[in-house]
């Protein structure tokens, strides 16, 4: 069944919330690496934050959420020290913050599914220039933006959302 991305209701906050949970739990049992700790970062309060911006879509299969992510042209503070290959205005650069995929879902191709749904969306807001961040000990993702075109730029340690110690690699693309 076809997933479809919209922008996400007060009520999908405990799904989304859910997923980050079953993510770092999956992390905590040996799973694939994210770099992100329960009840640190992300929390239902970053699903909610996000609602209230008006910037939290969700990814639903029927009536179930499977996928969310935050969509924005917010570039943290530390993006100013990467090494962007493409200078551009922040105005020309849409960011994509927190993708994540219900684990029980995986391999139905809803990761691919959302990055596309968030090219267009930059395309449709006049945004050529994309741009993501991720743990540089997240390889998984780092695989899959790799693939998806996505160019790593750098590397800058820092400390990201309330996470001491982290490695955040900067990841582009120019869509148009």
């Amino acid at each position: 069944m076809e997933a479809v991305i919209t922008k996400a209701a007060a009520a999908d906050l405990p799904a989304v919330a859910q997923i980050y949970e079953d993510i770092i739990a999956r992390q905590d049992r040996g799973g694939p690496y994210i770099g992100w700790q329960s009840g640190v970062y992300p929390t239902l309060e970053t699903a909610r934050a996000a609602l209230e911006r008006d910037e939290l879509f969700v990814q639903r299969r029927g009536e179930k959420v499977v996928g969310s992510a935050i969509i924005n042209q917010t570039q943290v503070d530390v993006y100013a020290q990467a090494a962007w290959q493409y200078p551009a205005q922040d105005s020309q650069v849409m960011v994509l913050h927190t993708l994540v995929i219900d684990p029980s879902e995986s391999a139905h191709g809803y990761g691919g599914q959302f990055a596309a749904f968030y090219e267009a969306y930059a395309t449709q807001n006049g945004c050529p220039y994309l741009r993501i961040d991720t743990n540089a000990r997240n390889e998984v993702a780092r695989k899959f933006y790799k693939k998806l075109g996505y160019r790593e730029v750098g590397i800058v340690p820092c400390r990201f959302n309330g996470l001491p110690d982290v490695d955040l690699v900067m990841l582009e693309k120019k869509i148009y």
